[in-house]
């Protein structure tokens, strides 16, 4: 493990980006990913090692119009335990469940579950199925500079984001969503609670009368990044769930995600999974 030769801990999001513009900065938040990669080598810690657990924009879950912000620095166990989550957002509760341990939920933050960028990362599916967008900051000049991005377009390998060095993740912002949603994550490993995932899988969208509309769906563990299924939305989008339409969907999902052969599972077995928990997932949709 390096060893930075700099410790910084802002108190203001002004105070954090002007930091990052040096370029040469480790962003420490939870830590549940930064110190087992860096102690086994993966990941390289920087000139300054920045700790941004004192920087108030950061924290909180807010309803703000008709979007919820929830701040970058908001646990695992905040999340699940947030009443404006449960309300709007209970697909997003249901990963969080999944997510490792009470002891790390405690301390693993979702900005770093969105920036380590796993393919297989638990909040990533359902916040890919909730349309969420990711807040950042920057300070290129002398003046604080916000934007954000549709997480969709966020990943760009594992490990990679579209993030700059010079930026910092303040939070995800999600819409609200309309009457009839409807949203059902599920994570298959050999222990759910626990593991990486083999394969995550998130499905949403407006059922009315038995018909399925604004369809997202979205799949974890089979792609170089966390993916929306394109192929499979077009196919499911304004269809009735029967069982014909079900086997149809099915089908095209295990064709259209294109997995690898790991420790944890083969690509045969991964697309496998996808079809038939897919189909399990739309039987129970019809159903509910």
């Amino acid at each position: 493990m390096t060893e930075p030769k700099h410790y910084f801990a802002p108190t203001s999001l002004d105070q954090a980006v002007e930091c990052l513009k040096d370029g040469d900065v480790t962003i420490l938040a939870g830590g549940t990913d930064l110190t087992p990669q860096s102690q086994s080598g993966k990941l390289r810690i920087k000139q300054t090692l920045m700790n941004i657990r004192r920087v108030p924009e950061l924290t909180g879950i807010t309803l703000e119009g008709d979007e919820i912000r929830i701040g970058a620095l908001t646990t695992i166990t905040e999340i699940m335990e947030n009443a404006l989550v449960k309300q709007h957002f209970p697909v997003l509760v249901e990963a969080c469940d999944h997510f490792a341990s009470d002891q790390i939920r405690n301390v693993a933050t979702l900005g770093g579950n969105i920036c380590n960028a796993s393919p297989a990362g638990d909040t990533l599916i359902p916040l890919l199925v909730l349309d969420a967008s990711v807040e950042l900051a920057s300070m290129p000049e002398a003046t604080l500079y916000r934007h954000s991005m549709p997480l969709s377009t966020f990943f760009v390998g594992p490990g990679k984001t579209r993030r700059s060095l010079c930026e910092l993740v303040t939070g995800v912002r999600i819409r609200v969503p309309g009457p009839n949603h409807i949203a059902h994550f599920h994570k298959l490993g050999t222990r759910p609670a626990l593991d990486i995932s083999t394969i995550s899988i998130g499905i949403a969208g407006t059922l009315k009368e038995g018909i399925l509309s604004n369809v997202r769906v979205a799949f974890g563990a089979v792609a170089p990044t966390p993916v929306r299924a394109s192929q499979t939305e077009k196919a499911l989008e304004g269809q009735r769930l029967d069982a014909v339409t079900i086997g149809k969907v099915a089908g095209i999902a295990r064709d259209e995600v294109k997995p690898i052969d790991d420790v944890r599972a083969t690509a045969w077995y991964r697309k496998e999974m996808i079809h038939n928990i897919t189909k399990r997932m739309l039987s129970h949709v019809a159903q509910a």
